[in-house]
């Protein structure tokens, strides 16, 4: 019988050791979309953690009982169910936010993060264990895309959570209107993913007693 895997194990893998983004590079879109403003962003990560955890929750209990040949349409069902609930809440109690993120949130059901974790985790392991992955696989994205858009509005708008910063809305900040666009959200994700990937480098090579 196959070992189950350790729940510390599957929370340090989706926070950084097998991060969706700087790792896999895997759902890029919404990090390139959405990040020109940290509130947007947070919404859209809890989003994702939403879909990411209940889908896997969902895909795992039924496993069992989801014929091979068709469960990747099985799957895509109940994440849209998910996406489509909590676009349906957005759409009722914060229009204004549904409205800013427009299309994306409807998005979420294409994002291959949430499929992936479907197929490499929920179909083969139990349902709590893949809650707690799809929770921190999700959280471990919208981590990462909160690093992005903090540093995209600090620079481009001076400002976080719409809340002015010292020196970064003063006179003596020229703001980065480049930020806010397209291009800033792909130099920005370019120089995290590059850090990130360059911390985990270095852990990988350092040997026991810190020296390498």
């Amino acid at each position: 019988m196959r070992s189950q895997p350790k729940m510390q194990n599957i929370v340090l893998d989706g926070l950084w050791g097998n991060n969706p983004i700087f790792r896999q590079i895997l759902g890029i879109c919404s990090a390139l979309a959405v990040t020109n403003l940290v509130l947007n962003t947070m919404v859209m990560g809890i989003a994702v953690i939403f879909t990411t955890a209940l889908s896997s929750l969902t895909v795992s209990a039924l496993r069992r009982w989801t014929p091979r040949v068709i469960r990747m349409m099985i799957e895509t069902l109940i994440i849209a169910f998910y996406v489509i609930l909590f676009d349906q809440a957005l759409k009722a109690y914060w229009p204004d936010m549904s409205r800013n993120l427009g299309p994306y949130v409807g998005l979420i059901i294409t994002n291959c993060i949430i499929m992936g974790r479907a197929e490499a985790f929920a179909n083969a392991n139990p349902p709590g264990l893949s809650f707690i992955d799809g929770f921190f696989s999700g959280a471990g994205y919208a981590c990462v895309l909160l690093v992005v858009s903090i540093v995209r509005e600090l620079l481009g708008m001076g400002s976080i959570l719409g809340i002015p910063m010292p020196f970064f809305s003063s006179a003596l900040w020229d703001r980065w209107i480049i930020m806010v666009m397209p291009p800033g959200a792909f130099f920005t994700l370019a120089v995290i993913c590059w850090i990130f990937r360059s911390v985990q480098a270095a852990k990988e090579t350092q040997v026991p007693g810190g020296k390498k």
